[in-house]
């Protein structure tokens, strides 16, 4: 039992939807507290309004309440449990903690006798009044840049006249950097000041002398209740300051900082941190570093709960922060806690690392037309990417390969830009590609000053870019049979993808592949294991490298591959890679239930992806973790190494099913619905004809490759015309047109984005209601699992979409259509598992839109509000491992759950916010209403055609 003996029930409060600026790294936390609270006997009672998470599953936690984030919803769950002891807030981000503030400052958590754990009100108050935290880091001795708070713009204007410009104005009590910016000239002063005192919460904005090109850090710190601290991780933002810590690329450990000054920056986090409050948690510490010799340090912040940055430092030194920070919180101390990787030494140490880790920020402005690219101190990113090497090189390379933006890594892709201006501009104003702007900078010539003197990025930083472009060069004078084994394995060690080899030396892939086999330079499997190794860990945690041949003292030649191949059974799920805008958190999910459940079907379980902020790579949830890209280098030098019976790609979302096609024509099986099904589905001729046989109705449409094929269907089809990609999830460059104009103007700007793609023109049926279906087959019987209406008309995206299950004004008759449809289109493309169909109804006809033979963006949805656990039936069904008809189904829900989407436009102040058939939402709340005559469903109804755009 925990050592605070009073501690048997605790409410956590948890994040809500996903928004930029706190993501799915507060759903990995707090699930990871729930796990570890719920080891110690504790009765868990959650709070969180987002249905597509893992947190919220009924297995996490005793009690889940998916009920909005406010006071009224807190104490109608006090009152349901009188026995609750404590809350936890600091595992839901900056959404909790000010849900906690203000129910204390209601008198909630005194009138139900509810003690707070894991930090105190005083630590929240004093680091996020700026005015207070300024005060104490005086007072403690800890330099700070010159600032000063203003609560009115008047005060405002007196602070810049004192301070100077450039100045960063940032408003109190907001996430990820809302209402955030740096002002270069007195111009630009007011709207931002204006704007930072409207954002904010308390109306009230702290103005600092701008540290330009100053260098930036964050620790990660533990501290338990007898005041012993730990520092688990360093990270080194790469980006200097100026750019919010969320979009900069971040490496660990930190790579450029002197041993003297990281000694006298650990000193300053932990005085900071004993100085805000007496509390047992987690801490995350801001400091900037002047690039001189000097290395003065000025502390920037600090945030009392987990951070964007722990799941990070999580996943980077394999340290489970959240899970211990809980421990803490209930008394633990840390010496009397295992380290949960080596399970044979205490949790009082700090990690060390035999390896590199590059985070990577994932970006999704082309669903923001008209954005703001550049970057600031106002986050932007929608996701992120981290890559594990044995070098900055390595991981790097690793890291830019698992971003999924059609880059094959850095440079050697001949996508690079040319042009001496834009790559100015882009290194001027930070772009959010500028990874890859430094290397195609070095290739044009530009010397490393000048990069350097433009963007303040560390010389040690551009240096490596510099090596990796010197590599490139003499690479490219080889060709495939006269490149040797020393020179094709130092381009393996320092990242380069086969692809780019084969662009190097003019060959393809495959040819770059057999010749390293032929030459055994072989990927090896190493550990995370916490501690460089010096202890035997216990939890099977892996990344790739490339390792010189080790002679033994008979002569022959070995290398060392710690990844040891069972003889069990096993399944391999390719997990979704980075989060962003039509693929999210659900995929992530979905991933994680078919762990488990092929678990329990009695495979061992490999799990392969890139993400560092979502559960599917937590060390403990698969049998084991490839902390890899999910790119098919990667997952095929693994699937040949663990020889599984099969891999799982219906649960990862567009990018396992990408994989489809390489893994039939390699001979591996793909498990549950074949790649030739998952083909016909996204191929609309194909599709249509099977339609066609079965009798089922769908709009006119047509597939054209030029503008002139376009115009020329046109006169078949009738306006309004909605045209779209193949193979794009999202909605992705998806436009109604109304005249041949638009048209022309949208072909030819989709076939200039997207080259070689076939364009889709559907027929668009005005004034249609639009429904869903999931379902779960087995090749003989078809479940429904869900039947979804949407509030808003056609031609929205369903992501963006209100959706009310069950349905609300569909008929019997339509209901049947859509059942019949669902059926008979299920068992057409021989699905095994899950499969999601969109449909339009018209005049009480139904038309089929799509049909996806995967798991949806829906299934977590329709779980939660019927309580089932329907991944996990669908993986069963799909690993043959069970039938359909072996399931007892018992869905339970009273009146309606509303699928909610929610929006991050805050972030792009000057974007047009209407919506289309392009996805725009970031993440998704669920609302269950008794009946139709609810006032937030009335007041969604009504507004549901207002945002239509063509």
């Amino acid at each position: 039992m925990p050592k605070n003996k009073d501690l048997k029930s605790i409410l956590i409060i948890g994040s809500g939807p996903i928004v930029i600026g706190q993501a799915c790294e507060f759903d990995y936390s707090g699930t990871q507290a729930l796990r570890s609270l719920r080891e110690d006997g504790i009765e868990t009672i959650l709070i969180n309004s987002n249905p597509a998470t893992i947190m919220t599953d009924p297995s996490m936690a005793d009690h889940v309440y998916l009920k909005p984030l406010t006071t009224k919803s807190i104490i109608e769950i006090l009152k349901e449990h009188p026995q609750i002891d404590a809350v936890l807030p600091t595992m839901g981000g900056q959404t909790a903690l000010n849900l906690c503030i203000e129910a204390d400052e209601k008198g909630i958590w005194e009138d139900f006798k509810v003690k707070l754990i894991g930090v105190d009100i005083n630590a929240i108050n004093i680091t996020e009044d700026r005015e207070k935290f300024r005060e104490l880091m005086e007072e403690i001795g800890v330099p700070m840049a010159p600032q000063a708070t203003a609560t009115s713009f008047l005060r405002g204007k007196e602070i810049a006249q004192d301070f100077g410009f450039p100045l960063v104005i940032r408003a109190s009590y907001t996430l990820g950097g809302a209402g955030a910016g740096i002002v270069y000239k007195e111009e630009d002063f007011d709207e931002m000041l204006t704007r930072g005192l409207e954002i904010s919460p308390i109306h009230e904005v702290m103005i600092d002398k701008a540290m330009m090109g100053w260098k930036e850090y964050e620790l990660e710190l533990l501290r338990d209740k007898n005041d012993n601290v730990v520092i688990i991780c360093t990270i080194e933002n790469m980006d200097p300051m100026g750019i919010h810590t969320g979009d900069s690329i971040t490496v660990a450990p930190a790579m450029t900082l002197s041993d003297t000054t990281f000694q006298k920056m650990r000193d300053m986090a932990i005085k900071m941190m004993r100085s805000i409050g007496d509390f047992s948690g987690g801490c995350n510490v801001q400091f900037a570093v002047s690039p001189d010799d000097k290395e003065d340090i000025i502390a920037i912040e600090i945030n009392p709960r987990v951070s964007r940055s722990s799941a990070l430092a999580s996943k980077a030194t394999g340290y489970p922060i959240a899970k211990i920070a809980s421990k803490l919180a209930l008394g633990y101390t840390l010496d009397e806690l295992d380290n949960q990787i080596t399970k044979t030494t205490s949790a009082l140490f700090e990690p060390t690392l035999d390896y590199v880790i590059v985070k990577i920020p994932r970006w999704n402005f082309d669903k923001f037309e008209g954005s703001d690219r550049t970057l600031g101190l106002q986050m932007k990113a929608v996701g992120e990417v981290m890559g594990i090497g044995r070098s900055f090189q390595e991981a790097l390379h690793k890291a830019t390969q698992s971003l999924e933006i059609k880059r094959n890594g850095l440079g050697a892709d001949g996508k690079g830009y040319k042009d001496y201006d834009v790559i100015i501009d882009k290194l001027t104003h930070a772009s959010w590609d500028r990874v890859f702007v430094i290397y195609d900078a070095i290739q044009l010539g530009i010397p490393l000053s000048r990069i350097h003197e433009i963007t303040k990025i560390d010389m040690w930083f551009l240096k490596q870019y510099e090596e990796l472009y010197y590599l490139e060069k003499e690479i490219s004078t080889y060709k495939i049979d006269t490149i040797n084994k020393e020179i094709l394995l130092e381009a393996k060690q320092k990242g380069y993808g086969d692809r780019q080899i084969a662009f190097m030396l003019g060959c393809l892939e495959s040819e770059v592949h057999k010749k390293r086999e032929d030459l055994s330079i072989n990927r090896v499997y190493k550990l995370v294991d916490t501690c460089a190794a010096e202890f035997e860990a216990q939890t099977p945690y892996y990344y790739s490298t490339f390792e010189s041949e080790v002679e033994r003292a008979d002569g022959t030649k070995y290398v060392e591959n710690e990844s040891i191949v069972s003889d069990r059974k096993k399944i391999v799920v390719l997990g979704s890679g980075p989060n962003r805008i039509g693929q999210g958190i659900e995929f992530d999910y979905c991933c994680v239930h078919g762990v488990l459940a092929a678990s329990e079907a009695g495979y061992e379980t490999i799990m392969i992806n890139c993400n560092p902020e979502t559960v599917s790579t937590d060390f403990d949830v698969a049998d084991k973790l490839y902390f890899e890209p999910v790119f098919w280098e990667h997952i095929y030098d693994i699937i040949k190494h663990e020889k599984p019976e099969g891999v799982i790609v219906q649960l990862g979302g567009q990018t396992a099913l990408k994989l489809a096609e390489k893994l039939e024509r390699y001979g591996i099986k793909i498990m549950g619905t074949s790649y030739k099904a998952l083909d016909l589905a996204e191929d609309r001729g194909s599709f249509s004809q099977l339609l066609q046989e079965n009798n089922i109705p769908y709009p006119e449409f047509g597939v054209a490759e030029t503008a002139d094929e376009a115009l020329a269907l046109a006169d078949e089809l009738d306006f309004p015309i909605l045209v779209r990609p193949s193979y794009v999830l999202g909605g992705q460059g998806m436009k109604i047109v109304i005249n041949k104009k638009e048209l022309e103007s949208t072909v030819v700007d989709l076939l200039r984005k997207i080259p070689n793609n076939k364009l889709l023109l559907d027929h668009y049926l005005d004034g249609a209601i639009e429904a869903e279906a999931d379902a779960i087959c087995d090749g003989e019987d078809v479940y429904i699992i869900g039947i979804m209406e949407h509030i808003e008309p056609c031609g929205i995206h369903s992501g963006d979409s209100n959706a009310l299950l069950p349905p609300f004004t569909l008929g019997d008759l339509v209901l049947q259509q859509i059942k019949d449809h669902t059926r008979k289109i299920a068992l057409a493309l021989d699905t095994v598992g899950l499969i999601n169909i969109q449909f339009a109804v018209k005049d009480d006809k139904v038309f089929i839109i799509e049909a996806n033979p995967r798991a949806s963006r829906t299934v977590p949805f329709i779980a939660k509000a019927y309580g089932e656990p329907y991944v996990n039936y669908a993986t069963k069904v799909m690993l043959g491992d069970k039938k359909v008809k072996d399931f007892t189904f018992n869905p339970k829900l009273e009146g309606y759950a509303i699928k909610q989407p929610v929006f991050s436009f805050n972030k792009f102040p000057k974007v047009n916010k209407q919506l289309g058939p392009e996805m725009k939402s970031t993440g998704e709340s669920i609302l269950f209403i008794k009946d139709l005559k609810d006032d937030n469903f009335y007041d969604l109804y009504a507004r549901r055609k207002m945002y239509l755009t063509k």
